[in-house]
This record gives C-alpha cells, sequence and structure tokens, in this order.
C-alpha cells in the first residue's frame, strides 16, 4: 500500500482505512456504474459489508492504490496497474461509488492528481487505459486529461446481450507536460 497522499483542490487521494468499509458498504452496488465497468445486468448483486471489508482491504494490499476522498469521506478508487519500472509504464483504472458525484469534475482532477505523481514521483513514462466503448462520461475525463485514443478492438465484452467494443487509450509523459497548468498542477501532500 503506498502511504502518500496526493492532495488537490476538491480531492485527496489517501492509504484506506477501517471506515472505508463501511462507507463503500452504505454506497451499495450502482446499476448503472456496474455497467460502465461491463458487468451485466443479472450479474449485478448487493455488496455485503464481508465484501465492502475485502475489498477496501484488497486496495491495502495494492502498492499502487489509493482512495479517492471528496469532502472528507469515501467516494472511490484509483490505482495504477501493470507497473513495468523498466519500461516505465503502467496502466490506470478509476472508479466513483457515489452516483451523486459523477459528472462533476472530481475524477477528472484524481486522475490528474495520479498523472503527477506517476509522471513525476514515479519517473513513469506512459500510462494506458482501456475503456468500454459506451462508457463516454469516463472516456470525456481521460480526453480531459490528456489521453488520446490508440485503437480499438472490437467485440471484447458481451455485456447485456450484445457485444461491445474496448478503446484503448495512451498518455505519454511528454504530452502531460504540455497539458494547460490547470490540467496538470502538481499534487501537494506527503507520506503519513
Amino acid at each position: 500500500m503506498s502511504s502518500l497522499i496526493l492532495k488537490g483542490r476538491n480531492v485527496r487521494l489517501r492509504p484506506p482505512c477501517a471506515e472505508d468499509a463501511d462507507v463503500r458498504f452504505a454506497l451499495g452496488t450502482n446499476a448503472e456504474i456496474a455497467e460502465m465497468y461491463g458487468v451485466n445486468r443479472e450479474d449485478i448483486k448487493p455488496i455485503t459489508r464481508e465484501g465492502a471489508t475485502q475489498w477496501v482491504q484488497g486496495i491495502a494490499d495494492h502498492p499502487h492504490a489509493w482512495v479517492i476522498e471528496i469532502e472528507g469521506a469515501f467516494a472511490g478508487v484509483i490505482r495504477l496497474d501493470k507497473v513495468n519500472r523498466r519500461d516505465r509504464r503502467a496502466t490506470m483504472a478509476i472508479g466513483i461509488y457515489d452516483p451523486a458525484l459523477l459528472s462533476k469534475g472530481f475524477g477528472t482532477e484524481a486522475i490528474t492528481l495520479l498523472l503527477a505523481h506517476a509522471f513525476g514521483d514515479m519517473g513513469l513514462h506512459r500510462i494506458g487505459i482501456r475503456v468500454l466503448a459506451y462508457n463516454k462520461r469516463a472516456i470525456r475525463a481521460y480526453e480531459k486529461c490528456g489521453f488520446v485514443v490508440e485503437g480499438r478492438e472490437r467485440e471484447t465484452a458481451y455485456v447485456n446481450g450484445a457485444w461491445h467494443d474496448d478503446i484503448m487509450m495512451g498518455l505519454l509523459d511528454r504530452e502531460f507536460s504540455l497539458l494547460p497548468l490547470e490540467g496538470r498542477s502538481p499534487p501537494s501532500g506527503g507520506r503519513r
């Protein structure tokens, strides 16, 4: 688990705490959000208290994962996966689980904080993401952060009775450094 705390204007990325499991459980499982990750409607199940606890423990066990905190409360998670130090690359994943917080710029701010850390402190060169083509909200957020579409993998996910494409997007360190200053403001914060 990373003990680093990254602070933005409205968002804080921090390590998880025990209370996060209670908030995650209270948020439950939102069908629209689950479908954006490729979960079929009939496979959507309510989260249990034990499941929420295990989920938060998974964040704690991940070396490059942070809780997204908005207005002092747990809102979701962001992480870097497949970190390859030799090739200086990783993939990124993000999820905000409170529907009331979607489309307000919080995800974009969380992504920008993580990218500033990944390209700055970690010295990474490339961050890649894959997103279902119908997840327009996520694609807009990624584009605001500088990601560009690099390709389309056709019919990779069978969701709710239909095939859907994956969009591959990527961002290089030099592209991130060319974004307007408000799009790449360095995170403030430090270690616990």
